[in-house]
């Protein structure tokens, strides 16, 4: 929103949220009924495919969204090093109003003007026309109404809003107040409505520069430079009629240079083109990757996990993950990323933040959880974490940390198997078993007295019963094998306080640790208002309408950690693994020894545990009906 939001600041249909879709519907319709029904040598062809390519320039963002992310993600040609936040993705999310814009207007142009119907595929004359009109009259008047946007008045009212977001998207370049976008398609149109009163237009020149308009936006925002310098040396006269990344990004640090639309012709003319232009430009492009210090290394959950990583959809990224209706509408890409995952091995780095001089990274193995199951792939998904551990090792990485399936104790031995195979690595392996155990028993309620431990048990699991056996807590298990295996774990002074409970006997427990496994019946045994508190990497399924359900151990990040604006997995927004936390805490306390394998380190919970809060890291809060 801007300093102080003028008239026609907010689109029209903002009030109908996630339905604003509905403006537009009738006029898809009826331009597919028309083209149906219609005689095949009477159909307007350009009525028909206004709705397709509106869907096309969606896409085209969507793609420009991912490859900027993915890009500036490993920090190779990144322009700006600043973070961006989730108030910034907020403010973004509405970058397809544009698109319903112009589509909506589209639509009314073809039904008004004669000249709009029946336009043929292509004409020479009309598409030179249009080029030549946009870089005379259009790029001199969006010059002079950019500065004139930048005047206070305007600026307070209008414009701030766009330049709130210093480190730039490729959406940063449509989210602008209504207004605006309304004084943006004026501009715009004079080419457009030039070559139709002229009957020269054409589908691939309407069609042609808009994508053209789309493009070059995306690329000035793009934040990593993308143009090679080899162009400028072939045909000089580009540095006047090309921005670059670089270019339009000083626009952004520098608010008062850099003012042209997409050709610099008009800073050069005017003296208003920023001195370190040149000179970011070629410091950007030999810029090569991040030094990294911390890496997490995660996997794929479901095949429509990939819409929620960051170099995903932005905006699905932005909140916890849940399954949505608008999924069933991408089967189509989704089926294809499945497909890609199956020949593609190579991990990827999907997000990068900084910490106290930490430079911090998540790889991504692209496999998905049933993949980890499938004990016919155990190898092969061995192998690809055993490769990424010794990328990390050659590019000079402190600590890696291991998460979600990637430290199973029957896919690895928790880790254990890579430092037996490489015991000279340098890189220190964590599995955060410890800071996840500290932070489920800071979960249980001070006065608890006695819980129940069911589910599948982990290296994690064993580690709570034993710790909270030793602070006097009662541990109670339903199954008889569970009591046998904790049993053996937990110190033989202890064994008191662990019970194998019958049903008659769980009314008096209202804390329940559970681990992935945990049944129906057995959540149907808890009194009302149990809380349920997860001491597995993935979230249990939500049952009980009259119990309390935590979330899987994890923290909330401090404010000085940079560059958080994506939810990891299921966690709520600011909030981070306990796994991927313990990572940066090895680093940040510069401990030496690896954290994984089968051994149980209870002695060093209260420690950990501390020092994680002395970093800045807080529990997250316990949730109410």
């Amino acid at each position: 929103m801007a300093t102080k939001p003028g008239v026609l600041t907010d689109w029209p249909w903002t009030p109908l949220g996630s339905f604003k879709y509905i403006v537009i519907a009738p006029w898809a319709v009826h331009s597919t009924y028309r083209f149906v029904t219609d005689d095949p040598e009477k159909r307007d062809l350009g009525y028909f495919l206004v709705f397709p390519f509106l869907l096309f320039r969606i896409l085209h963002n969507q793609v420009w969204i991912s490859l900027s992310r993915y890009y500036t993600s490993s920090g190779k040609r990144r322009i700006v090093d600043k973070g961006i936040d989730f108030n910034q993705v907020d403010r973004e999310t509405n970058w397809d109003d544009q698109i319903l814009f112009n589509g909506v207007l589209f639509y009314i142009g073809i039904n008004l003007l004669p000249e709009a119907k029946q336009l043929p595929w292509w004409r020479t004359d009309g598409v030179l026309m249009a080029a030549l009109i946009h870089t005379g009259p259009v790029e001199f008047l969006y010059y002079w109404l950019h500065k004139a946007l930048h005047h206070h008045f305007l600026y307070s009212r209008y414009h701030s809003h766009h330049h709130s977001s210093i480190v730039t998207e490729p959406i940063t370049s449509v989210i602008h107040p209504f207004a605006e976008h309304i004084a943006y398609f004026i501009l715009f149109a004079i080419p457009l409505l030039t070559t139709l009163l002229t009957k020269t237009a054409s589908i691939i020149s309407f069609a042609g520069y808009i994508i053209y308009i789309d493009f070059m936006n995306n690329m000035g925002h793009c934040n990593f430079e993308l143009i090679p310098k080899r162009l400028f040396h072939l045909f000089p006269p580009l540095k006047f009629l090309c921005y670059t990344p670089s270019y339009h990004s000083l626009h952004h640090t520098q608010f008062r240079t850099n003012y042209s639309l997409f050709m610099p012709l008009y800073d050069y003319i005017y003296g208003t083109m920023d001195e370190s232009t040149d000179t970011l430009y070629e410091k950007t492009l030999e810029r090569g990757d991040d030094i990294v210090d911390v890496v997490h290394l995660t996997h794929l959950t479901t095949p429509e996990s990939i819409y929620h990583l960051r170099i995903g959809l932005a905006s699905f990224a932005s909140y916890p993950f849940a399954y949505r209706w608008f999924m069933r509408l991408l089967w189509p890409f989704t089926s294809l990323s499945m497909i890609f995952t199956l020949f593609y091995a190579r991990l990827f780095v999907a997000e990068r933040n900084s910490f106290n001089k930490l430079n911090l990274q998540s790889w991504v193995i692209p496999r998905y959880n049933l993949q980890y199951l499938l004990k016919w792939r155990k190898e092969a998904i061995n192998n690809m974490i055993e490769k990424a551990i010794l990328e990390a090792d050659k590019k000079g990485v402190k600590v890696l940390s291991l998460g979600l399936m990637n430290q199973g104790e029957e896919l690895n031995r928790n880790g254990e198997v890579y430092i037996h195979n490489h015991p000279d690595m340098k890189v220190r392996l964590v599995d955060g078993s410890r800071l996840a155990a500290a932070v489920v028993i800071n979960s249980v309620p001070k006065a608890t007295t006695s819980v129940v431990m069911t589910g599948n048990l982990t290296k994690v699991a064993y580690t709570i019963a034993s710790a909270l056996c030793q602070r006097g807590v009662q541990v109670s298990t339903l199954r008889l094998d569970e009591y046998e295996k904790i049993r053996s774990c937990v110190p033989q002074e202890c064994r008191d306080h662990l019970v194998y409970l019958t049903s008659e006997a769980l009314s008096s427990n209202k804390v329940w640790l559970v681990g992935e496994g945990t049944t129906r019946e057995e959540q149907e045994k808890a009194t009302k208002g149990t809380l349920f508190i997860p001491f597995s990497q993935f979230p249990l399924k939500q049952l009980r309408r009259d119990c309390i359900y935590h979330t899987t151990p994890a923290l909330i990040v401090p404010k000085s950690l940079v560059n958080v604006h994506s939810c990891e997995n299921w966690l709520p927004r600011k909030a981070m693994s306990a796994t991927r936390v313990a990572g940066i805490l090895h680093a940040l306390e510069g401990w030496e020894m690896h954290e994984c394998g089968t051994s149980l380190l209870l002695s060093d919970l209260d420690q950990v545990w501390e020092a994680c809060l002395s970093h800045g890291f807080q529990p997250l809060l316990l949730p109410h009906h």
